[in-house]
């Protein structure tokens, strides 16, 4: 018996196989990741610790305008170190920057504190301390210029009010032009520290003063023994970010005080841009650069092993 024949629909075709599609190359995240930074090392190798090396190749030259690769040794830096211009402005760093950071630290951490704490209001004291911020150091340095004149500032002011004996004129006094920068320049950092301060006093765990309250434990005691030790993190980050800006002050001093009177308010930041641009002195003005930076690793870095030492033990 015959079998029927089946429809042609039903009939099975052979397939006409189709060229192969690229295959896509698949990088794990990990890889992905550092392709993706690879411009960013570029440009932080060349930008960076490129011309950081070059600034230490100028200063052991006799460049003077154009950089000339005209090898002297460590000359350029004994004329550094026999210029009583620089030591006094080394002076200045080391007085206003210890003011400047504990300044910032102290001020900033009682603040949080006290936002932290208070109930109302809130949103209006973190925007009154954190606008200083927004301005430059330009700004801060003509606004507090402006403040300090002796006729027409906070003296006049006073003195306007009854009090003509009332004296307040440190920005004409060389004893006492750099404490005029220490202030300018708590005004506008102390919001960072308290931006920094309040955001790690969020993240301490609530239980913690639930203990302290069922404990009789004072308040103080509890920021002093357990908040503040356990923000040490904090802390050091407030202490990096301030101290390389106290380092590099420039715009502050050109427009608060100029250096002056005198060179009484100088600072290394200072020193440096003006033996480069104005007195022609390019291998000098590198020299300082290279104390600068030695200067801030000679600061951080024993502060820094520490903190990783510690970290080590607590792993």
């Amino acid at each position: 018996m015959m079998n029927a024949q089946q429809p042609p629909s039903a009939v099975a075709l052979p397939r006409s196989e189709s060229p192969p599609s690229g295959r896509r190359l698949r990088l794990s995240g990990g890889t992905a990741a550092r392709i993706a930074l690879v411009p960013a090392a570029l440009i932080t190798a060349v930008c960076f610790y490129g011309f950081i090396g070059w600034t230490a190749v100028i200063s052991m030259t006799r460049s003077r305008l154009l950089p000339v690769y005209d090898f002297v040794g460590l000359d350029q830096y004994r004329r550094l170190f026999s210029n009583d211009r620089w030591w006094t402005a080394m002076g200045n760093l080391a007085l206003h920057g210890t003011l400047f950071i504990l300044g910032c630290i102290v001020l900033g951490y009682v603040l949080a504190i006290l936002i932290d704490r208070v109930t109302r209001g809130e949103s209006f004291f973190r925007t009154v301390f954190m606008l200083p911020l927004s301005m430059s150091f330009i700004v801060t340095g003509t606004i507090w210029q402006w403040l300090l004149n002796p006729t027409l500032g906070i003296q006049d002011a006073v003195r306007d009010l009854g009090w003509t004996d009332f004296v307040f004129n440190w920005i004409v006094r060389p004893d006492r032009a750099v404490y005029t920068l220490t202030l300018a320049g708590i005004w506008q950092q102390v919001g960072l520290c308290m931006a920094l301060f309040l955001a790690g006093l969020r993240g301490i765990d609530p239980n913690i003063w639930k203990a302290a309250r069922v404990d009789g434990i004072p308040t103080w005691r509890v920021y002093a023994n357990i908040i503040t030790p356990m923000l040490r993190p904090v802390f050091f980050s407030a202490f990096v970010l301030l101290s390389a800006l106290v380092l590099k002050s420039f715009d502050l001093v050109v427009a608060l005080t100029g250096g002056g009177p005198g060179f009484s308010s100088d600072l290394p930041g200072r020193f440096v841009v003006d033996h480069i641009l104005n007195r022609q002195e390019l291998g000098l003005g590198a020299a300082g650069a290279v104390m600068m930076l030695c200067t801030i690793a000679a600061v951080v870095s024993p502060y820094l092993y520490a903190e990783l030492r510690s970290q080590r033990r607590e792993a």
